[in-house]
């Protein structure tokens, strides 16, 4: 399985996940009740920075030897050069400037971290599949569709937007931002009595019903589904369910989930029955923290009886179900300081089982990617460049190919700019006939308190369009109404 639209050579840099002191932190576990009723799915801070070369960003100057963003017309083939300036005619797809030394050319950006959540409540609700979900941990993470190298988008340096929050948790992705923030003032009895007149009587108000939703914080959902029982007697899902229905209920009801057992359930989701979403899989276990990673485990084992490493093992093979098997242990190296030496001597390596040989060494591209830090597999990148004169994200997609291929270059991608990886998610989601109407819902719910502002801005300078002009053109009714409430304009 191939994705569409995942470039062979690469973003521009992105700084590492996260950095020290960063990581996610969340609750301790069996803390989550759940009712039943889920239907399946498919699926910081930064000072204000001078203006840039890029169009839609202020941030970073451009640096000379890269073309600005806008989009290559096509990828060339391997070994031919793309238009860099300053590159010698055959000198290899992905090879640096003369003197340089590769990524490092392009502006750096300050550390951001690798995502986190936000804290939960215990609170009551409904969740698929008629199980009683018994106790679980809250937490957070999200995240690719099939792979085609064949043309791709340039990816820019995001501009870096400022965040304000007065208690802004451990967890919270510095230097990133979400579109939806707690609402100052709340009341969770108000805001529950509000969602039970909005379903009593004939018809819904759909939009009392957006409004109150697509303006608070998923820990505050929670406690406005605890209050509508204490004050009802009834299970907000289950009134929510029996209004709604189609992309809306999809959506009202993600927007519901706890950010763990969203994961969770989506994982579970994506390997249940016959076949396996495959993308879900690599979106969501390729992008999360270690800390994000134990949790979702411990949350599948408690609240479907299931081991995942089991149901992975069961449901992929060959070098796809290691990648994931390696991914789903949670052990990536995640310091922040990054040894130039070891980036040189795993460049060597890599070349030598890619590259460098006949015949790839599987193996030794899983341990690297699976165990250093993102901050280390990007100096890794950039040394891999002036070894190969290629670089990585193209090398692989030489040697590799299918899932494999589709979750090596998943990481990377995030080591390098991971709102840009988003971005394209979201975009080919929409792209052409039809829409992917979960992955839209999977990313914007994800990452709508995490870095939707810095996606966002991703989406327009990739594709010189705004994501709210897409889903208007791509939905319609009262999904589109929520999804423009959550993204904004």
């Amino acid at each position: 399985m191939s994705y569409p639209g995942y470039p062979p050579t690469g973003y521009p840099p992105f700084p590492g996940y996260p950095p020290a002191g960063q990581e996610s932190t969340f609750p301790p576990p069996g803390q989550y009740p759940y009712p039943t009723g889920f239907p399946p799915v498919g699926g910081g801070a930064y000072p204000p920075a001078p203006s840039s070369g890029y169009p839609g960003a202020g941030g970073y100057p451009a640096t000379a030897g890269y073309p600005t963003p806008g989009g290559y017309p096509g990828a060339p083939p391997p070994g031919g050069a793309p238009s860099y300036p300053g590159v010698p005619p055959g000198q290899g797809f992905g090879a640096p400037p003369p003197g340089g030394a590769g990524f490092s050319s392009y502006p750096q950006p300050p550390s951001q971290s690798y995502g986190g959540g936000l804290p939960q409540v215990p609170l009551p609700g409904g969740f698929p599949g008629g199980q009683m979900p018994s106790q679980y941990p809250g937490g957070q993470g999200p995240y690719p569709s099939q792979i085609n190298t064949e043309s791709f988008p340039s990816y820019p340096v995001f501009s870096p937007v400022s965040l304000d929050y007065n208690t802004e948790p451990a967890a919270m992705t510095q230097g990133a931002q979400g579109t939806i923030r707690p609402a100052a003032n709340f009341d969770a009895m108000r805001d529950a009595e509000i969602l039970r007149k909005a379903m009593k009587g004939f018809g819904t108000d759909e939009q009392a019903i957006v409004n109150i939703v697509a303006n608070r914080s998923n820990d505050q959902r929670q406690k406005i589904k605890a209050a509508f029982k204490t004050m009802y007697g009834k299970d907000l899902i289950k009134d929510l369910k029996s209004e709604l229905s189609g992309n809306m209920e999809e959506l009202i009801l993600a927007l519901f989930m706890p950010p763990t057992y969203y994961d969770a359930w989506s994982l579970r989701n994506a390997m249940k029955g016959a076949g396996t979403q495959e993308r879900v899989l690599i979106e969501i276990l390729c992008t999360r923290t270690n800390q994000e990673i134990r949790e979702i485990v411990r949350c599948y084992q408690s609240e479907f009886g299931q081991d995942l490493e089991k149901d992975i093992r069961s449901d992929t093979s060959g070098h796809f179900e290691r990648l994931l098997v390696s991914m789903c242990q949670g052990n990536r190296d995640e310091n922040q300081n990054v040894n130039h030496q070891l980036a040189q001597e795993d460049a060597q390596r890599l070349y030598q089982a890619g590259e460098g040989r006949l015949g790839t060494d599987e193996s030794c591209f899983n341990m690297i990617l699976a165990t250093r830090s993102f901050p280390q597999l990007k100096a890794t990148m950039e040394a891999y460049s002036r070894v190969a004169n290629r670089d990585l994200l193209s090398s692989v997609a030489r040697e590799f190919s299918g899932n494999v291929e589709s979750g090596l270059k998943t990481i990377l991608q995030c080591a390098l700019n991971r709102p840009a990886f988003f971005a394209e998610r979201l975009y080919y989601s929409m792209k052409g006939a039809g829409t992917d109407d979960s992955t839209l819902v999977r990313i914007v719910v994800t990452r709508s308190e995490i870095d939707l502002v810095q996606i966002k801005q991703m989406f327009k300078q990739m594709y010189q369009k705004t994501l709210s002009t897409m889903i208007v053109s791509d939905t319609s009714g009262d999904y589109r109404r929520l999804l423009l409430a959550i993204v904004g304009q």
